[in-house]
């Protein structure tokens, strides 16, 4: 079955204070129906964007690493799901539950494994 990343983004000026207990616990009331539907198989928030490290390749080979998120945006990703689901659709559905209870804009986006990595040997 196909599996899709479902992302939150935060402004960069996101203020985590802003997250009541009410807030909290329905992005938990969320993750106990994503997991009894057997669709959950990985969540959690991020650090802020501020923290991140990015990392380029120049064409000489090597790697330039400097402050800050990947893409220059006004938004980043805040947290996200990794989620199994028969479709886009479906996917899709758990997305806006989850933009409901973060309260927060989001992406989806099908997570390739081709080719599929081969099984370690001795």
């Amino acid at each position: 079955m196909p599996q899709y990343l479902l992302a939150i983004y935060h402004a960069d000026n996101y203020d985590p204070s802003v997250e009541t207990a009410a807030m909290m616990e329905n992005i938990h009331a969320l993750n106990r129906e994503m997991i009894a539907a057997g669709a959950r198989k990985f969540a959690c928030g991020l650090s802020p964007a501020g923290n991140a490290k990015s990392l380029r390749v120049q064409t000489d080979g090597k790697v330039h690493v400097t402050d800050g998120p990947y893409t220059e945006t006004k938004e980043h990703m805040g947290g996200f799901w990794i989620l199994e689901a028969a479709n886009l659709d479906e996917a899709l559905a758990w997305a806006r539950k989850g933009a409901v209870a973060c309260r927060a804009s989001g992406e989806v986006r099908e997570l390739l494994f081709n080719p599929a990595a081969k099984p370690a040997t001795e």
